[in-house]
C-alpha cells in the first residue's frame, strides 16, 4: 500500500466503516478501517497515513482528543476530516478549533467525502511524487485504455483512468492532472463537451487536452480545436504518435501561468444553511446533498456566526426573519468581517414584496430568493454564486501574479514588454469572463455494549430469580437472551462482510428455502401478536456465503414483515424465477409483500444509507438494512432492484451474478 494514498477511517459504526471503505477504495485510495481510538493509535504507530477520517464519539473516548494528539506530535500536519452528527454544533466548533481540516456532518454525501479526501491527499503529496506528470485518460474502451496506460507508464508518467466524461471531470477537479487525454465519443457527455467545461473552469482551463477520435470525417480536427483541444489524434494512429503529440503539448504548456490556488467549481463544496424552521432547513439540506454539496445546518444567526468563525463555506443561505439575531443583521455582520465578507450569501424569505428584497440586498446579500421558488432555481442560484466567487478569486490571483511579474520585470525586462504581458493577461481575463455560464451517515452506535448489558442482565435474572418466575416469565427471559445473542451474530456477520473481499468469500452450498423458514419462525416469535402468511418456495439452493445470505434474508423478510403491519391480511412470499441477463439464463430471487409500497419515482434512494421513503413514526427502523443487502449482493457479483407502487406492496429482486445456482 502506498503511504501517499493510505487513509485511516476511524468510526465505531460498522455500516459507516463499510460505506467509507468501499467508497474510498472505488476512488483508487487505500482505506484502513478502525472501530476505536485504541485501534487507531496502533495503526498510526504501524504505518504513515496521508489522511485520517475520524468519528467524534467513539466507544473508548473522544475523537477530538486523538486530533489534539496528532496536532501536538512532531510532524503533526497530517490532514484530518472529522465525521459526526450534524446536530452536534459544539463538536464541530471544538474540532475545527483543535485543528481539523474539515468537519462533515452525518448523514454525509459520499461524493463530497471522496472528493475532499482526494483534495487533501493531493495537497499533502511530496515533491518527488508531484514532479512526475500525471496524465488523466478518459476512454470507455478497456482495450485501448489499457494499451495507452501501459505506454504512458513506460514513458515515466503517472496515469489515472476514467470511463466517462462525467467521471473524468470529477477526477480532474480532485487531482488537477498535468494533462488530459480524452476520447471524442463517450457514454453521457462527449469528449468535446468535457474540454469545453474544463475551459470554463478557472482552476482547470489551462490543463493541456488531447482529443482522440476514430472519425475520418473532414473537419474533425477543426471541430476538436474549436472545442478547446490543444491537439487532435485519430485512435487508429500508432500509440507512439499519441505519446509524441502529448509530449509536444506538455512542452508548450511548460511556461503557462498556473493558478493552483484557484478552487475548481467541479470540486467539493460546502454550504451553510441558516433557518429557524427545521422542516424547511432539512428539506433544503436533502435537496443540496443530492447535488454533492456538504451542508452545515444552523438554526439562528448567532449559531451561524459562531460556526463561520471556525469553518469557511462556499455559499451561505440565510433566512431573513428569525428570532434573536435576524437575517438582516447577521448579513451585515458577515459582510463587514474580513474572514466572511467574500463568501457568497443568498437571502431567503417567505416575504415576496419589494421592501423585503431591498432590505436583504441592502444588508449586503449577493442574491435574494423567495422560499416559495422552485428548489431547482435555488440550486442554480447557488451554483451561479459559486461561479461568481471563483471568477473573483481568479481575478485576484491574476492581479497578484501580475504584481509579482511587474516586480521581476522591473529588474529583468523593459517597460514595454511588461506592459504587453499585462495587457495580454487582462484581455484573457475579460474574454474568459464572457464565456462563464451556470451548469452542474448517522447511525453511529456502539451495538455491542447494550447487547452485553441485555444478555448479562437477562442471564442474571434467570439465575437469581428464575425459580421465582412461572414458565411464561422464564420463557420470556430466554427469548430476550436468544435475541441478544442473535444480534451479536448479526454484528459478526456484518463485520465479516466488511473484512472479506469478493475473492476470499466462502462459496458454500446454501439452502435458501430452509434459511428463509428459520428467519420467518424467528419473526413470528418476536411478534406473536401478528398473523402474517409467509410462503417459501421449496428447493432454492445457491452457492454463496451462508452467513451473508442470512443477513440478506433477515433484512428483506424483516422489512416485508414491518411494512405489512397495517395490511388487514398480511402476506409475504419468498421464491425465485428464471430471468435473462447478459445473454445467459439466470435465477432471480424475490421477496414480495402486500404492504405499504412506495412511489417508484424515489426508487433511486432505496438502497442509500440513512434514506427513508416512509415516516419513521409509521415504520421505525435504522435506514441501513437495504444498503447492507446491496453490499452483500454486490460482493456475490449480483445486483438488486425493486418493483412497487403506493399501497400495492413491494417486490425486492436480486441475482447472485456468476455463482452457480441449483434447485
Amino acid at each position: 500500500m502506498s503511504p501517499s494514498t493510505a487513509i485511516l477511517v476511524v468510526d465505531d459504526s460498522l455500516t459507516v466503516r463499510m460505506d467509507l471503505t468501499n467508497g474510498l477504495a472505488a476512488a483508487g485510495l487505500h482505506p484502513v478501517p478502525c472501530r476505536s481510538l485504541t485501534e487507531a493509535r496502533a495503526a498510526l504507530a504501524r504505518e504513515p497515513f496521508a489522511l485520517v477520517i475520524l468519528d467524534v464519539m467513539l466507544p473508548d473516548g473522544d475523537g477530538i482528543d486523538l486530533l489534539a494528539e496528532l496536532r501536538a506530535s512532531p510532524g503533526g500536519s497530517i490532514p484530518v476530516i472529522l465525521l459526526s452528527a450534524e446536530s452536534e454544533v459544539r463538536d464541530r466548533l471544538r474540532g475545527m478549533k483543535t485543528g481539523a481540516d474539515d468537519y462533515v456532518g452525518k448523514p454525509y454525501d459520499m461524493g463530497y467525502v471522496v472528493a475532499r479526501a482526494r483534495e487533501l491527499v493531493r495537497r499533502g503529496q511530496d515533491q518527488a511524487s508531484s514532479a512526475r506528470a500525471t496524465i488523466l485518460v478518459i476512454d470507455d474502451s478497456i482495450t485501448f485504455r489499457e494499451e495507452l496506460r501501459r505506454a504512458l507508464t513506460e514513458a515515466g508518467h503517472q496515469v489515472v483512468l476514467a470511463t466517462s466524461g462525467e467521471e473524468g471531470l470529477r477526477v480532474a477537479a480532485d487531482l488537477r492532472p498535468t494533462a488530459i487525454v480524452v476520447d471524442g465519443v463517450l457514454p453521457g457527455i462527449h469528449g468535446a463537451t468535457v474540454i469545453r467545461r474544463l475551459r470554463l473552469d478557472a482552476a482547470l482551463r489551462r490543463t493541456p487536452c488531447l482529443l482522440l477520435t476514430g472519425s475520418e470525417v473532414d473537419g474533425a480536427e477543426l471541430d476538436a480545436l474549436d472545442a478547446g483541444a490543444d491537439a487532435f489524434v485519430r485512435k487508429d494512429e500508432d500509440v507512439t504518435v499519441i505519446l509524441a503529440r502529448l509530449a509536444a503539448i506538455l512542452r508548450s504548456a511548460g511556461g503557462s501561468l498556473q493558478r493552483e490556488d484557484t478552487a475548481s467549481v467541479l470540486g467539493p463544496k460546502k454550504i451553510l444553511a441558516v433557518d429557524d424552521s427545521l422542516t424547511y432547513l432539512h428539506g433544503l439540506a436533502d435537496m443540496l446533498r443530492t447535488d454533492g454539496y456538504d451542508v452545515i445546518l444552523a438554526h439562528s444567526g448567532e449559531e451561524a456566526l459562531e460556526l463561520l468563525s471556525v469553518q469557511g463555506v462556499d455559499c451561505i443561505l440565510l433566512d431573513l426573519l428569525m428570532p434573536g439575531l435576524g437575517g438582516e443583521e447577521t448579513c451585515r455582520r458577515l459582510k463587514s468581517a474580513p474572514g466572511t465578507r467574500d463568501m457568497p450569501l443568498i437571502m431567503l424569505t417567505a416575504l415576496e414584496d419589494r421592501d423585503a428584497t431591498i432590505r436583504g440586498l441592502g444588508a449586503g446579500a449577493d442574491d435574494y430568493i423567495a422560499k416559495s421558488s422552485d428548489l431547482s432555481v435555488l440550486k442554480a442560484r447557488v451554483l451561479a454564486q459559486i461561479r461568481r466567487k471563483q471568477f473573483e478569486d481568479e481575478n485576484r490571483s491574476i492581479r497578484n501574479q501580475l504584481l509579482r511579474m511587474e516586480m521581476d520585470a522591473t529588474e529583468a525586462r523593459a517597460a514595454r514588454e511588461l506592459a504587453e504581458t499585462r495587457s495580454a493577461l487582462l484581455e484573457d481575463v475579460e474574454r474568459k469572463n464572457k464565456e462563464l455560464e451556470a451548469f452542474s451517515y448517522s447511525v453511529s452506535h456502539d451495538l455491542r455494549a447494550p447487547l452485553r448489558s441485555i444478555d448479562g442482565f437477562s442471564q442474571a435474572l434467570l439465575e437469581d430469580y428464575g425459580p421465582q418466575l412461572d414458565a411464561t416469565g422464564q420463557d420470556y427471559l430466554r427469548r430476550v437472551r436468544a435475541a441478544a445473542q442473535r444480534m451479536g451474530e448479526l454484528i459478526d456477520d456484518l463485520l465479516h462482510l466488511s473484512r472479506v473481499s469478493r475473492a476470499e468469500m466462502r462459496h458454500d452450498r446454501v439452502d435458501l428455502s430452509e434459511l428463509a423458514r428459520i428467519v420467518a419462525a424467528e419473526l413470528r416469535k418476536r411478534h406473536p401478536d401478528r398473523d402474517v402468511v409467509v410462503s417459501v418456495q421449496d428447493g432454492l439452493v445457491a452457492n454463496g456465503d451462508a452467513r451473508l445470505m442470512r443477513v440478506v434474508l433477515e433484512n428483506l423478510l424483516g422489512n416485508a414483515w414491518k411494512f405489512t403491519a397495517k395490511s388487514p391480511r398480511a402476506s409475504i412470499e419468498f421464491g425465485a424465477r428464471v430471468g435473462k441477463g447478459e445473454g445467459e439464463r439466470q435465477t432471480v430471487y424475490f421477496v414480495r409483500d402486500n404492504g405499504a409500497g412506495f412511489d417508484m419515482a424515489y426508487a433511486g434512494k432505496l438502497f442509500a444509507p440513512f434514506q427513508r421513503l416512509h415516516a419513521e413514526s409509521d415504520f421505525p427502523g435504522t435506514g441501513i438494512g437495504l444498503a447492507t443487502v446491496q453490499r452483500v449482493v454486490d460482493r456475490h457479483g449480483g445486483r438488486i432492484w425493486a418493483e412497487s407502487g403506493v399501497g400495492q406492496g413491494t417486490t425486492l429482486l436480486w441475482t447472485l451474478g456468476s455463482l452457480k445456482v441449483g434447485s
